[in-house]
């Protein structure tokens, strides 16, 4: 096959973007969104393959900031709108893109690739581990009750228009990002994001709502969703969507949640994407009943392994040499000695005996503290070679909470 492999150049994005559209179903994405993906967009970043006139191949990336243990804000490229045209498949489109991808990535300094894969089989062979987990549920609110702390009934709950409302929620969202790892830094335009709403994509729902919570006229919690009234012979059964939600501290985090669970005429709450270790599973009378369920979220790679694992903290202190293996990036393969603790790190390549042997998507799991190297260990993914070296590193290596990617890219 003759192909070539470049930057998208300026007139090309709407062909660029309809073989995205035809890999992804061939089913035309509504103007609004369209449009929003089409300003967001990072042309110089966006590559894709050409068969003569044709585009057979899709790739692009995002400049993020990604919050990591310790709560820095670390370069990230956010890998996304990947395809390949079915005429193409197996010839090696996907392959020469990602070399392309990652190799630009380490000339721009970003120590980080994140993306959220549409089949999560497809990226672990360049070198991407599943760094967070996403919870999703269903939740029974005619069978379930929800305790709350004290000061829930001081925190007043107002409804706003979502567009108005944007500024305070985003306000909330950014102080929220540096405590849990995963979380993007939204640069402007990336609050459209969570308020994009195309009729078409409703399925019987309302249009998005929003509610703030607020204490004292402050802001302090907000939530982003919609209701699909249903009633049947016993009455109304309807079902609260959630899109996204934040609150600052328990009781306006409590107040958000009983005002989902108790809105008239609704028999259910459904949560589409919150973090594993949500508090609300705690506040619930029934767990049961809310059909708990997980799956992949985030999938992230060391680009630049040492400045990786400096740009984190660590638990409790570590020191510990990495036998590193990294096949689609060899400049990450070899012995590695991570030194640091809850301060910071240091890491730099070593001749000295290695402690731990893996592959550099087991780090890539690990990263954001929500896979466990000893849990990887018992998978047979990583290998302890210095007896005790597995159960230090997995603890230094530990986060308070679970990592989490509020929404995809």
């Amino acid at each position: 096959m003759t192909r070539d492999l470049r930057v998208l150049r300026s007139g090309e994005w709407d062909r660029w973007y309809g073989q995205l559209e035809l890999a992804f179903g061939g089913v035309p994405e509504s103007p609004q969104e369209r449009e929003l993906w089409r300003s967001l967009t990072e042309r110089e970043r966006s590559i894709g393959v050409w068969d003569g006139d044709a585009c057979v191949g899709t790739a692009g990336a995002f400049g993020f900031r990604l919050s990591v243990p310790g709560g820095a804000l670390v370069p990230a490229a956010g890998v996304t709108m990947v395809s390949v045209a079915p005429t193409h498949r197996r010839r090696g489109v996907l392959t020469s893109m990602m070399r392309r991808q990652l190799d630009d990535v380490f000339a721009g300094g970003e120590p980080l690739a994140v993306l959220t894969a549409s089949e999560p089989a497809i990226y672990g062979r360049f070198g991407y581990g599943v760094a967070t987990r996403q919870l999703r549920a269903r939740i029974d609110t005619t069978r379930v009750r929800m305790s709350v702390p004290g000061g829930t009934d001081d925190v007043a709950l107002r409804l706003v228009a979502p567009d108005k409302a944007s500024a305070a929620c985003e306000e909330v969202y950014a102080r929220l990002v540096p405590g849990r790892p995963g979380m993007l830094a939204r640069a402007p335009g990336w609050e459209r994001v969570p308020l994009l709403d195309p009729p078409g994509d409703r399925n019987g729902a309302s249009p998005l709502q929003c509610v703030l919570a607020e204490r004292a006229g402050e802001v302090v919690g907000y939530a982003l969703y919609s209701t699909r009234p249903e009633w049947g012979p016993a009455g109304p059964h309807g079902t609260v969507r959630l899109r996204a939600m934040g609150a600052l501290d328990p009781a306006a985090y409590a107040a958000v949640w009983r005002f989902l669970c108790g809105i008239d005429l609704m028999a259910s709450v459904e949560v589409g994407n919150r973090p594993v270790d949500d508090a609300w599973q705690h506040l619930v009378s029934d767990v049961r009943r809310c059909e708990v369920r997980v799956q992949d979220g985030l999938h992230l790679r060391l680009v630049d392994l040492p400045r990786a694992l400096e740009a984190r903290t660590y638990q409790v202190p570590v020191d510990v040499v990495f036998d590193v293996e990294d096949a689609f990036c060899p400049w990450n393969t070899g012995r590695w000695r991570l030194s640091g603790g809850p301060e910071g790190a240091t890491c730099s390549r070593t001749e000295d005996a290695a402690d731990l042997a893996l592959s550099v998507r087991e780090l890539g799991a690990a990263y954001l503290g929500g896979a466990s190297l000893a849990v990887l260990a018992d998978a047979g993914l990583v290998r302890e070679l210095r007896p005790g070296a597995l159960a230090g590193a997995s603890l230094a290596f530990g986060a308070p909470v679970a990592p989490w990617l509020p929404h995809g890219f």
